[in-house]
């Protein structure tokens, strides 16, 4: 902060990305949303696994899921990020660019299953860019199992091959990132919260008073206005 005060471009721009996110969010497909959350119903109806794939931010992401579609939708549910042991291993001995292509395959990955990548740009051999999301969709495509994405910018390959693909639109080239990483998180909490999916309560929502607290919220918020 400078002696005088913060910048006046810095104060705008929580406003700014706020107002991104808005828009954002009223530019999501809500029937391409709809049509994931089906055919993950369909994946679980089958007794198919779903294994979610992403790198970096998106790798966290995935660890995350996991966890929501395992307890709270009842989906087998995996990522090869979990194991650091293993992946650090695979990356050593057989290079980045493969590592989940071969995690899935030691994973006897079937055409009753299901791939969900989480990514920015949703990889790019050309580019060079998380190959080993390539590799492991292509792998998918031969084995017959389903893709679906959460992606950013354009969706890359991912978007390409995909069966159902949300694709962040970018509004700021320069939060294409933050954005993108932030709404995979709202559109797969919107899954696990979906009729379709939901199979168990979750904690806060089933707490006693949970209803009446957030109704007394609700109607202070509109005394206020």
């Amino acid at each position: 902060m400078s002696p005088t005060g913060p910048r006046p471009e810095t104060l705008l721009y929580a406003r700014r990305h706020l107002e991104e996110a808005a828009l954002i969010l009223s530019s999501l497909d809500p029937s391409v949303i709809d049509r994931m959350a089906a055919m993950l119903a369909d994946l679980r109806g089958r007794g198919g696994r779903l294994f979610f794939l992403g790198v970096g931010g998106s790798a966290a992401n995935c660890s995350h899921a996991v966890n929501d579609f395992r307890k709270i939708a009842a989906i087998e549910a995996y990522t090869p990020v979990d194991n650091v042991s293993e992946l650090t291993a695979r990356t050593n001995d057989e290079g980045w660019e493969t590592v989940f292509a071969t995690w899935l395959e030691r994973s006897r990955l079937k055409a009753e299953d299901m791939v969900f990548v989480l990514s920015v740009g949703g990889g790019s051999l050309e580019k060079n860019i998380s190959p080993n999301l390539v590799l492991a969709l292509r792998l998918a495509k031969q084995v017959g199992a389903q893709i679906v994405g959460i992606v950013g910018r354009d969706g890359g390959y991912t978007a390409q091959v995909a069966d159902a693909c949300v694709i962040v639109p970018t509004v700021n080239a320069e939060t294409v990132t933050p954005h993108a990483e932030a709404f995979q998180a709202v559109v797969w909490h919107l899954l696990v919260s979906h009729p379709l999916l939901k199979a168990a309560q979750t904690k806060w929502e089933s707490t006693p008073g949970g209803a009446e607290l957030s109704s007394s919220i609700a109607t202070a918020s509109s005394t206020a206005r």
